[in-house]
């Protein structure tokens, strides 16, 4: 938990300050109730749109600071550094952030269906089966979802990394390179399988039924979780964060034009997603820990990851009861 950042993780952070406008600079432990800023990381079409869509920002009793990531794994880079208070990601990325002994916690979690987490193809593609990868390219973002995917999927029909080539590559760069031709798959998640499916004709060649988990998790940093002023504020906000995800789950329409407009997707498209997802709140239990233990390990046999991971460490069970 001592390990100084690397540099190039001070980049990043200096990258992520100068585009967002958060800070890593230091509040005194133990903030005044009245003075709490909750600093929250998201992603496009994330967190703030559904909890505005829900109503559940109008009063929130803390002011909230808002700045929007690419992807889990930079989000989780902030959060480690202080940079932001708690942000929410897949199943990977915590991951990932444990091996490299961030100080960050998964203090809530969520779990989706998994048939949008897709290894897309080209429609004329002569792929069929998932044996057909081997010597191909597949694009996809490192320590995402999808990673862990791509490599259940390649262990299940008896492949590796290594009878593969990973083009790792940020959903909006993916998408160029397989509309262009420049990869031959494409291991994503809605809306981005929505999109494809429906404004580039991909085909499915497997999803992640049987082999994907479909958690999500909010992660806290642990300089937040240490400040007891703060400490309000984060159940205050994972309270609601569930909430409205129980209330996408009952007014999926409303949700999906609200979804649309945030992101620019197609109304179509927003509610194909999410009618094939909908993340409801679950308990981190011993059945959680051991699945996303188990994911961690493939990452570890793959060489993926420089060490075994003890998930159960990079986890905080305190909201849990008022969360249930």
């Amino acid at each position: 938990m001592k390990k100084p950042p690397s540099r190039k993780l001070l980049g990043l952070l200096a990258a992520i300050v100068f585009a967002t406008g958060c800070s890593t600079g230091g509040q005194a432990a133990d903030t005044p109730a009245g003075e709490v800023v909750l600093k929250v990381g998201d992603q496009k079409g994330g967190a703030k749109a559904l909890l505005t869509a829900a109503g559940l920002l109008n009063d929130f009793p803390h002011e909230l600071e808002w700045s929007t990531f690419t992807s889990g794994p930079p989000l989780l880079e902030a959060a480690s550094a202080g940079a932001i208070d708690v942000g929410g990601v897949g199943n990977t990325p915590p991951i990932f952030a444990a091996a490299a002994n961030a100080k960050i916690a998964a203090v809530a979690a969520s779990k989706g269906q998994v048939e949008a987490d897709a290894i897309l193809v080209p429609e004329n593609s002569p792929l069929r089966e998932v044996t057909d990868l081997r010597g191909r390219n597949i694009a996809v973002a490192k320590g995402s979802s999808a990673h862990g995917q791509v490599l259940l999927t390649l262990r299940a029909n008896g492949l590796t990394t290594k009878d593969v080539t990973l083009n790792f590559l940020q959903p909006s760069d993916a998408y160029g390179a397989f509309t262009q031709g420049k990869v031959d798959a494409w291991a994503v998640w809605d809306p981005y399988t929505a999109q494809a499916q429906a404004e580039a004709k991909a085909r499915v060649l497997t999803d992640g039924r049987g082999k994907a988990n479909g958690y999500g998790f909010q992660v806290a940093g642990r300089k937040a979780l240490e400040d007891k002023g703060k400490n309000a504020a984060l159940k205050e906000y994972l309270i609601r964060y569930y909430k409205a995800q129980k209330w996408a789950d009952t007014h999926r329409e409303e949700w999906a034009r609200a979804w649309a407009a945030e992101t620019g997707l197609k109304y179509e498209v927003a509610l194909t997603a999410v009618n094939r997802n909908g993340d409801l709140p679950v308990k981190i239990d011993d059945t959680l820990i051991r699945s996303e233990q188990e994911l961690a390990d493939v990452f570890t046999d793959e060489k993926t990851l420089p060490g075994k991971v003890d998930f159960a460490k990079f986890v905080d069970t305190r909201f849990q009861g008022d969360l249930a």
